[in-house]
């Protein structure tokens, strides 16, 4: 059984006027997944992360920032591209909280597999801040929760959005029970995730210059990172589920498609059950056209519940 975990609060979190994460695309991905195809997800509106979930993983400052809000009425710019409403910070309560129920069923043996239809992304807040659209490091959330709540002593996180996940890298590249691997277009922002930057052997970045495609990137994951994702063994597979690498997204420059999304979810449910009972937890990232944010949503969901 696949299970979907969301809450309205997510369509709620509005960063203005012309923005590129706007609610629209969550709209977009639940209305791809209410489709006769998808009638067997068990869908389950998320519960919001508790302050000590988010306090593992990002510091008590940032966690008061994002708590406070923006002002009544008003719009809070926390960067140039992070932009925070009145809906914002439940949102990304729920959005974290998403990720860390997702983890403790998955565990619990309720259910094998889980994506999480949320939004703000995560993959770019690091410890100490938000960036990139993103609030609170809703994929780090879960990871920590499965160390700290359930005793794991490997964790892999697998991020295949067309941008770096810096903000995952920057929590987890002291921490060997999580491998943190990651396949994205450079040079792009963060401007980080170059293939030297290795952790303390937990971090394998694997970069794809503009204009690749599907032989690159399949050639990438089968050839690097998959590889090192066995060798590995997770006993939990955490997916960072950007969409934005497809060949329509605005943002970036790479060529694929949504039967690449859904060949690599198929070999990263095979990673799960070959080393982790099957356990996976997918929460989605970027993606900012519409109908190929649907379409490749779509074919990764299929793959999971597959």
């Amino acid at each position: 059984m696949l299970r979907l975990y969301t809450h309205p609060a997510c369509l709620q979190h509005d960063p203005g006027p012309g923005h590129v994460e706007r609610p629209a695309r969550l709209r977009a991905v639940l209305q791809a997944l209410d489709h006769d195809r998808f009638a067997a997800l068990d869908r389950i509106e998320a519960p919001q992360v508790t302050r000590e979930q988010l306090w593992r993983v990002h510091g008590a400052a940032h966690v008061g920032e994002i708590l406070l809000g923006a002002p009544p009425g008003d719009m809070l710019a926390l960067d140039q591209d992070t932009v925070m409403g009145p809906g914002s910070t439940e949102a990304a309560l729920h959005a974290a909280g998403a990720v860390v129920a997702a983890v403790d069923a998955v565990l619990g043996g309720e259910v094998r597999r889980a994506f999480c239809a949320v939004r703000p992304p995560g993959h770019h807040a690091t410890r100490e801040r938000a960036m990139g659209f993103c609030l609170f490091n809703n994929i780090a959330v879960g990871a920590a929760h499965a160390l700290a709540a359930h005793g794991l002593k490997r964790v892999a996180i697998a991020d295949f959005d067309v941008h770096h996940g810096n903000g995952t890298q920057d929590i987890f590249e002291h921490e060997p029970r999580v491998l943190f691997v990651s396949s994205h277009q450079s040079p792009l922002y963060p401007d980080s995730g170059s293939e030297d930057e290795r952790g303390v052997g937990n971090i394998v970045n694997g970069t794809l210059s503009p204009g690749a495609g599907s032989y690159e990137f399949r050639e990438l994951w089968d050839g690097v990172l998959l590889p090192r994702l066995h060798a590995f063994k997770p006993q939990l597979v955490l997916v960072s589920a950007g969409f934005d690498a497809h060949r329509d997204d605005p943002l970036a420059d790479l060529r694929l498609g949504p039967e690449d999304y859904a060949w690599i979810t198929e070999r990263l449910v095979a990673l799960a059950h070959a080393h982790a009972g099957g356990r996976l937890v997918s929460s989605l990232e970027g993606g900012y056209n519409l109908a190929a944010l649907a379409a490749s949503a779509s074919a990764h969901v299929a793959a999971l519940l597959d």
